[in-house]
């Protein structure tokens, strides 16, 4: 587990709500680690109550590849504009409104494709932890998502550390160096300087420190906005 864990654990059950789902953002860069993080408090949060807690992450509603090929934007994709924001912010809308399951998209990073109806959020979950790029982003449609978080967390990360993980994630999907260098630079650390720059402050900022380079290691600490 990361070091804040704890500490984000506990705000989410003081703000829990009794007869509603609370939603919880995860917000950061590409390569941030969001849906690790997403994954570890849901994990406790299940550990804690069994079938209390379920992630929805963002990339579910990218936009297909033949849509972003007809608007010329293929070579974009995962920029804020090649996602359906507004059917985002209707499944948070029926996600907090609805006591019953509510099917979401994933995404298929093998298929590289949204999958619609491909995870349920069961009637009994209470805490639904919401992941991806652009949940604080300071931009019209974007914004109108905001209005369904309990809770907001953005994870802050030394750009050093997101190249080496964006060009080792290009790797691990088949890419040579030189094209993974390429791949993350032309595009992920573009939209990385836009998260950082357009987002609007979170409740709880996350920061891993660059210790990594000089120690071996990386560790992360919260700090409490609001």
């Amino acid at each position: 587990m990361f070091d804040a864990s704890d500490k984000i654990i506990n705000i989410i059950l003081d703000r829990k709500k009794p007869d509603q789902r609370s939603i919880v953002a995860v917000a950061g860069a590409p390569g941030a680690g969001k849906t690790t993080i997403a994954g570890e408090l849901c994990d406790v949060l299940n550990h804690r109550e069994t079938g209390s807690a379920e992630i929805l992450a963002m990339d579910g509603f990218h936009l297909d590849n033949s849509v972003l090929k007809a608007r010329g934007i293929l070579n974009k994709k995962g920029a804020p504009e090649t996602f359906d924001v507004d059917g985002f912010t209707a499944t948070l809308e029926r996600v907090r409104n609805s006591n019953q399951d509510v099917a979401i998209p994933v995404f298929d990073r093998q298929m590289d494709l949204a999958r619609a109806g491909a995870s349920v959020i069961g009637s009994a979950t209470k805490i639904v932890i919401v992941e991806g790029n652009y949940l604080l982003l300071e931009r019209p449609q974007w914004a109108r998502s905001a209005a369904h978080y309990d809770l907001t967390v953005l994870i802050e990360v030394p750009m050093s550390i997101l190249e080496d993980r964006l060009i080792s994630r290009w790797i691990s999907y088949g890419l040579e160096p030189i094209a993974a260098r390429a791949r993350a630079h032309q595009n992920d650390l573009l939209n990385a300087k836009v998260v950082a720059r357009q987002s609007r402050p979170a409740d709880i900022v996350v920061r891993l420190s660059n210790k990594r380079r000089n120690e071996g290691k990386e560790t992360a600490s919260a700090d409490r906005m609001v």
